[in-house]
């Protein structure tokens, strides 16, 4: 059975937000990739190089846990787009009889 018109807005609305939060993830990740390259090289094995690596493995995590959820729910490209449905050959029953 299809979804519902709702379920199918709803999961659509889910797989735009997590998207959206992976792509910030990422920048995240490149940023304190950035910082403890540029911590280490300065200062190695300081508290503050611990703390990029720690910042950085908290958002690779929470990368990947985004897109694992994203594969999960494995939405199709069409689920966004309203399906064009052949008008139906029968004639809907409304529960009248014609008209002798």
């Amino acid at each position: 059975m299809a979804p519902k018109k709702s379920e199918r807005t709803q999961l659509t609305r889910v797989v735009r937000q997590l998207r959206r939060i992976r792509s910030f993830y990422a920048a995240a990740m490149a940023l304190w990739a950035g910082s403890a390259a540029l911590t280490g090289w300065q200062a190695a094995g300081s508290r503050q190089l611990w703390v990029c690596v720690l910042l950085l493995a908290v958002f690779v995590a929470l990368f990947v846990t985004a897109s694992v959820a994203l594969r999960r729910l494995a939405v199709p490209a069409t689920a966004g787009r309203p399906h064009r449905r052949a008008a139906s050959s029968r004639v809907p029953n409304t529960g009248r009889q014609a008209a002798a």
